[in-house]
């Protein structure tokens, strides 16, 4: 079925006028928010469109393109849902990672069940809770070094049973050399 020039040139019209609609009620929408928080929306909205990209010239495979897709869309609505509760123009740094993908930020997998939410993993790590976007993501915050170094010396002021300090003579008597 050939289109005239006409039809195509109608359909393109549509096609621009519909896509400046919606990208102007998310906008609209996002003007709530500090500069920071609309930064990050609109980070979000170029990773997908280097999604879009890319599956349409076939670099990616379509399953590929879901799950990054589903991932951007949760990652939309944790910022959306932690900048509304916040009421504030700051957001941590957000993973958000499926079960199978447990390994990318833990090293080994971790049965997900197991988090509970504010629960802080790894001194690293805070979960968030879980997003169900095409499929269940689990959302983390990274903490940042300051928040990491506090809890890493809290650890250590709470540990059971400190080693007594002995000075440099008893870290010198333990380096006996045998002829």
């Amino acid at each position: 079925m050939r289109f005239s020039r006409a039809q195509l040139f109608l359909v393109l019209m549509l096609v621009l006028v519909c896509s400046a609609f919606t990208s102007g009620q998310n906008r609209a929408s996002e003007e709530e928010f500090g500069p920071v928080v609309r930064a990050y929306l609109g980070y979000l909205r170029n990773e997908q469109e280097v999604v879009d990209d890319r599956v349409s010239r076939r670099e990616i495979t379509p399953g590929y393109y879901r799950r990054n897709s589903n991932r951007i869309r949760a990652l939309r609505q944790i910022a959306l849902r932690l900048a509304r509760e916040t009421q504030n123009d700051y957001l941590p740094e957000l993973e958000a990672v499926s079960a199978a993908e447990f390994g990318l930020l833990f090293g080994r997998p971790t049965p997900p069940p197991t988090f509970k939410e504010g629960e802080v993993i790894r001194n690293t790590f805070r979960f968030l809770g879980t997003v169900r976007s095409g499929e269940m993501f689990y959302i983390f915050a990274r903490l940042d070094p300051y928040e990491q170094a506090e809890l890493t010396e809290k650890g250590l002021s709470e540990s059971k049973s400190p080693l007594p300090d002995n000075g440099p003579r008893a870290l010198s008597r333990s380096r006996r050399v045998v002829p």
